[in-house]
C-alpha cells in the first residue's frame, strides 16, 4: 500500500520535474509567451498517473515553468489549463497510446489553444490582439502530440507499464 502511494508520488515528482524542464528550456518565443513540447509529457503523465496525480503533475510543471521564464502571467492559466488537459487522457489502458488516448488529442489541442486565447482575452478585456498567440498554441499542440506518439510508442514497445508494476490501474 505505502510502496504504491511512494511509487505514485514519485512518479508525480518526476513528470513534473519533466514538464517544467521541456517547458522553461526547451522552448521558442512566440508571439504572447514560448511554445514548447512540455505538453507531451502531460500527456504521457495523463495515460501513465491517476487523474490526480496526473493533474498535479501538469499544473505544477507549467506552473514552475511560467513562474521561472518570466511568463508569470500565465501561470494561473496553465494551472487549469495542463491540470485539465492531463484528465482527458486514461491510464486504466494497458498501453499509453490506445484510442482513447490518441483521440484525446482533439479536446487537449481545444483546451490548450482556446483556454489561452480566452484567458487573454478576459484579462486584457480585448479579443483581436490575442489572437495572434493561436499560430503558436496551435504549434505546440501539435508538436507535442507528436512528442507524445513517439515516446509512448517508445514506452510501449518496452512494456513499461507492466515493468513499473502501476498496481493503481486495478485499485481505481
Amino acid at each position: 500500500m505505502y510502496a504504491s502511494k511512494i511509487r505514485l508520488l514519485t512518479l508525480t515528482a518526476l513528470f513534473a520535474a519533466l514538464i517544467f524542464l521541456l517547458t522553461a528550456y526547451l522552448h521558442i518565443p512566440s508571439a504572447n509567451g514560448y511554445t514548447h513540447i512540455g505538453d507531451a509529457f502531460v500527456y504521457l503523465a495523463g495515460a501513465l498517473l491517476p487523474p490526480g496525480y496526473a493533474a498535479a503533475a501538469g499544473a505544477i510543471g507549467a506552473a514552475l515553468a511560467d513562474l521561472m521564464t518570466g511568463y508569470a502571467f500565465w501561470a494561473p492559466a496553465s494551472i487549469l489549463i495542463k491540470a485539465l488537459t492531463a484528465c482527458l487522457f486514461t491510464a486504466k489502458a494497458s498501453k499509453i497510446l490506445n484510442w482513447r488516448n490518441l483521440l484525446a488529442l482533439v479536446p487537449s489541442f481545444v483546451l490548450c489553444v482556446g483556454g489561452y486565447y480566452l484567458y487573454e482575452a478576459l484579462w486584457m478585456h480585448n479579443f483581436v490582439a490575442p489572437l495572434a498567440g493561436i499560430p503558436g498554441y496551435c504549434t505546440q499542440v501539435v508538436l507535442s502530440s507528436i512528442v507524445y506518439a513517439a515516446v509512448g510508442g517508445a514506452l510501449d514497445h518496452l512494456h513499461i507499464k507492466s515493468r513499473l508494476h502501476l498496481e493503481w490501474r486495478k485499485q481505481s
